[in-house]
């Protein structure tokens, strides 16, 4: 058992933690946890559940980790809650396993920054290098990819998906899917444009940005249906091979997609 557990920290038995494990003041850490190297949990932290949380992660007091869904569907199955590694939770954030209703784990990837007070309802699928601002609201089943960033007070709908490289502004209600690379806000969520900014300090070429407009054009101001944008793109991918790949990625989004995209 790590050594750097508070004497007022409760750790059940059956939980494994690694020797570098920080446990600090009155938190609780259940029966089926597992965490690894290097992760501090805050005072007044409860993690529980069928919950794996791997190393490097940081949770500030007063979260509550892997409770069980707030689903009425819910009959105690031993549905689970993964974690990658050196994500940060800030303070209240709640974090709840999944359902057998749906693949019956909620996932976090790696290297997410997720602020004060956000949840994180079952069965979410969170990438990696995310930010989610302080108070939004995930309801369950909710797909978010890599490089996402949510602003604050923002709420999603069950079962949305939000794409790779999204940027959605602060208070937004979001209730369809939302391509990759999209940038926008509002009640309901309009895109505005491309996240050309995030884009470039991500390492994408002037070319593939210049592309991606290109295929925002083609989906919201050609008015052109899903079918004739996607043809559109196709010839893009044709005409300029070193693109292939980022445009790829926003077909087979829109391909996916069964609660339709946001619209302008």
């Amino acid at each position: 058992m790590p050594a750097l557990i508070h004497p007022t920290a409760l750790v059940a038995p059956g939980a494994r933690l690694a020797d570098s494990v920080q446990v600090d003041a009155y938190s609780i850490i259940g029966e089926h946890v597992v965490i690894g190297e290097n992760t501090v949990v805050g005072s007044h932290c409860v993690i529980d559940g069928h919950t794996t949380i791997g190393a490097n992660n940081t949770f500030y007091r007063f979260c509550s980790i892997g409770g069980v869904p707030q689903d009425k569907k819910y009959r105690n199955e031993p549905t689970r809650l993964e974690i990658g590694n050196g994500n940060t939770f800030r303070e209240y954030v709640t974090v709840n396993t999944g359902t057998v209703q749906d693949v019956g784990v909620t996932r976090i990837g790696h290297d997410n920054w997720i602020m004060a007070y956000v949840h994180i309802a079952h069965d979410c699928q969170i990438g990696s290098h995310t930010v989610i601002a302080n108070a939004v609201q995930l309801a369950g089943h909710i797909h978010i990819g890599d490089w996402a960033v949510l602003g604050g007070l923002s709420a999603v709908h069950q079962f949305v998906r939000i794409g790779a490289h999204a940027m959605v502004g602060g208070t937004s209600s979001i209730r369809q899917d939302i391509p990759p690379y999209l940038i926008g806000a509002g009640d309901p969520f309009r895109p505005v444009g491309i996240n050309s900014e995030g884009l470039g300090r991500r390492g994408f070429s002037p070319e593939a940005i210049s592309a991606l407009k290109e295929s925002y054009k083609l989906l919201y101001r050609r008015n052109l249906g899903i079918d004739e944008a996607l043809g559109k793109m196709r010839e893009l991918q044709q005409a300029q091979p070193q693109v292939t790949e980022p445009l790829q990625v926003l077909i087979d989004f829109l391909l996916a997609s069964s609660r339709g995209i946001v619209r302008s």
